[in-house]
């Protein structure tokens, strides 16, 4: 579980790296309109400030970079990650669903 109390400096990393995951995501995978690029950007920042420093151990462990990076980078990795997977998944799972749901009046 993402530790919530602590030293501003990580909380500062998260937010880095969570504010660039969302940003990435949005150049990827274009907005159709300025209120989906807005959800996306606060619902990327909020998953990687939630679930940063989870993503950022699970990196470290899986590609072994652990002894070569420090905990400000394994957060900034981590939260940007989190932040960047958060919107690729939802917004194809939004795009699917505007495409091919039920159109109201067909």
């Amino acid at each position: 579980m993402a530790e919530f109390s602590g030293d501003a400096g990580l909380w500062a990393e998260r937010a880095v790296g969570a504010a660039a995951g969302a940003a990435v995501s949005l150049i990827y995978l274009l907005p159709k309109s300025r209120r989906e690029a807005a959800s996306r950007f606060f619902t990327g920042v909020a998953c990687g400030l939630t679930f940063g420093g989870p993503t950022g151990v699970w990196i470290a462990e899986r590609l072994e970079p652990a002894a070569i990076l420090s905990a400000s980078e394994v957060m900034l990795s981590g939260s940007a990650a989190a932040s960047l997977c958060a919107w690729w998944g939802l917004g194809i799972l939004s795009r699917l669903a505007a495409r091919y749901g039920d159109k109201p009046g067909s």
